[in-house]
Formats: structure tokens, sequence, C-alpha cells
């Protein structure tokens, strides 16, 4: 992932941020360590906005499409309260084993569940009425806006949305590749949504919060 602001800008607000705490900073060394994709992890200053999003609105359940090694589950899952819940949906079995090796030695893990397969598959399958009071969208960019249309009937009205990658490296600005145009799409459908209020951030690597009206 290309830096948007400066290393130094990004280290001097990563300082200035809540410290995670020391599981999740074993789990971020272990991601850039084992992983080839590590840029794909959260990370601790997104990781601090989300934990406190969490707070914030009192959140009991939450959906997350796209896990990777968990680092995010993980961190909204120390923030929610005891009866607090989230299902995370992934792809990789092997992100997942990782992420599960993590779960299992934190008092939290057992607030997360987690579910192998196609998001938008496992989304099709929940029971009828069930909803959500937070929703983190971190997946493959191509299917965004079919995540964010397949989520939003799931989130109660007040409920808030959260989408990374927003910026996706600044390629936004001059799209060339199928994921840019897939980013550039999303951020176009839900500037144009009337049924929900919304703010674009341009931490990390753009990050978009929708409250559902």
């Amino acid at each position: 992932m290309k830096h948007l602001v400066s290393e130094a800008i990004e280290s001097y607000c990563r300082e200035h941020s809540s410290v995670p705490s020391a599981l999740l900073q074993e789990l971020e060394a272990y991601t850039i360590g084992h992983c080839a994709q590590s840029q794909m992890l959260t990370g601790s200053m997104e990781g601090a906005l989300l934990r406190l999003l969490v707070q914030l609105t009192g959140a009991r359940r939450i959906l997350e499409l796209g896990m990777f090694t968990g680092y995010s589950a993980l961190t909204m899952a120390e923030a929610l309260p005891e009866d607090g819940t989230i299902l995370s949906c992934d792809i990789n079995p092997e992100t997942i084993a990782i992420a599960r090796s993590f779960f299992d030695r934190s008092a939290h893990g057992r607030k997360i569940e987690v579910r192998l397969g196609p998001a938008l598959e496992t989304l099709a399958a929940l029971q009828t009425g069930l909803e959500f009071d937070l929703v983190f969208i971190d997946a493959d960019k191509e299917n965004y806006i079919r995540y964010y249309e397949a989520a939003l009937p799931r989130l109660r009205p007040g409920g808030l949305m959260i989408v990374d990658n927003v910026l996706w490296s600044g390629t936004v600005l001059h799209p060339q590749h199928q994921s840019d145009h897939a980013i550039v799409a999303f951020n176009d459908h839900i500037r144009n949504d009337l049924r929900v209020e919304h703010v674009m951030l341009t931490v990390r690597d753009g990050v978009t919060l929708a409250r559902k009206r």
C-alpha cells in the first residue's frame, strides 16, 4: 500500500493514538513477518479508530467482510461489551487459521464467529431479520458495491458502515486497473445514496463512514 501522507506523519499519528494490546502488537509483527500480503493488515492507527467507533456507537453486533489475519476483528472484539458478537467472513483458510490461533489466546476471542466462504453467500444464508449495529467492509474491491448492497439491509437504522481502502493508494484520481475503477465506482455509488449520511476520511488508505438513516 502506497502511503498517502509522508511516513514521518504516519508514524507521528501512530505515536499519538491509543496503543494496541500486547496480543495485537504480536499479531501485527507475526503478519508482517510471515504473510506475503502484509500490507493488507489493518494496523494500529486504523485499529484505534475502529475501537473508538465501536465504543462510541455502543455496538453489540458487528458484521465484518474480509478478515485477513484477524487484526481488525480482534481490535473490535476488545471494544465490545461482554455479550457483543462479531460475524467475520473470509475465503482464505490459511489466514483464518492464523487469526484463530490469536483469537484462542484472547479473552475476547469467544466473541468472534468466523465463516469460511464467499461473504455474499454467507449474507444470503443469514436468518431473516438479523440486523447488525456496525458493518466493516475490507474485502476484494471488485465486489464492494455488491457487499455494500447486501450488507446495508442488514444494518439497523442509525447503524454505522465502515469501508476501508476507499482511496486505494491514490489511484482513485487516475484509475487504470480494474480494482481502481471498482473503488471509483463504489465511491460514486455511496456519494449518491440517500439512504446514508457519509464522510470519507484520509486515514491510512482512506476510510468511509456511512450512517444508515
